[in-house]
């Protein structure tokens, strides 16, 4: 895609890897919006903090209206319940589908009209080696990823006519908030996934794989 003029929107960037998203949107010299259900968590600097919250349908429509000018959305936004399938609480199943599912799927729809009339542009969704690799510890968000992921190459095929290139991200664990339970040498840093992202984003490739556990469960998925 062309990076010339590029204006961003990342969800969920107020912390962990989509604070790393847009800060190196914005050293990149993008124009970036900053999407939290609290905006006022959006704090760095050069982003312009808008009010979001992916399981609202009126929150995302009046994102649209105050980032109306947006050619790449970076979908990001997150979490993790640890539901177990079986025994979890549904209204945490729900939840994990809720956000990583219908909310991604939402936010294309949302965004998608947008971007293409913008002159065309990209759309990243962060998604995880948990799309593959399905641990029943982690059920509920390993199905929610699952379900992003046939999303994203969906929808890959239905918005390249429109202009809009779809890339996938997939990446085990980071040092975020979100696994902080997870020893430390498990972890890649956030910051170096935000960049092979985008790096391959605005390559127009249609997946990332980010780690070496990613590329290793990747690599035995036909076994």
């Amino acid at each position: 895609m062309n990076t010339d003029n590029v204006v961003a929107l990342v969800t969920g960037a107020n912390r962990g890897l989509g604070r790393r998203f847009a800060e190196q949107l914005v050293a990149r010299g993008a124009k970036v919006y900053g999407g939290a259900r609290r905006p006022e968590t959006v704090d760095v600097p050069g982003v312009i903090p808008v009010q979001l919250d992916l399981t609202d349908p009126e929150s995302i429509a009046r994102a649209t209206e105050s980032a109306s000018d947006v050619t790449v959305l970076v979908n990001n936004a997150g979490v993790s319940t640890r539901a177990d399938l079986l025994d979890g609480p549904l209204e945490d199943i729900r939840l994990e589908m809720e956000t990583h599912y219908f909310g991604t799927l939402q936010m294309i729809r949302a965004f998608a009209p947008v971007i293409e009339r913008n002159g065309g542009g990209a759309v990243l969704n962060v998604l995880s080696v948990l799309s593959w690799y399905h641990p029943p510890t982690s059920g509920a968000y390993s199905a929610a990823k699952a379900a992003a992921w046939a999303l994203t190459d969906a929808v890959r095929t239905d918005l390249a006519p429109r202009g809009i290139h779809v890339t996938a991200l997939h990446v085990g664990y980071m040092d975020t908030d979100m696994v902080s339970y997870i020893p430390a040498d498990q972890k890649t840093d956030p910051g170096v996934v935000a960049e092979l992202a985008l790096d391959g984003l605005f390559a127009g490739a249609d997946e990332v794989v980010a780690d070496e556990l990613s590329r290793t469960v990747k690599a035995q998925l036909s076994s």
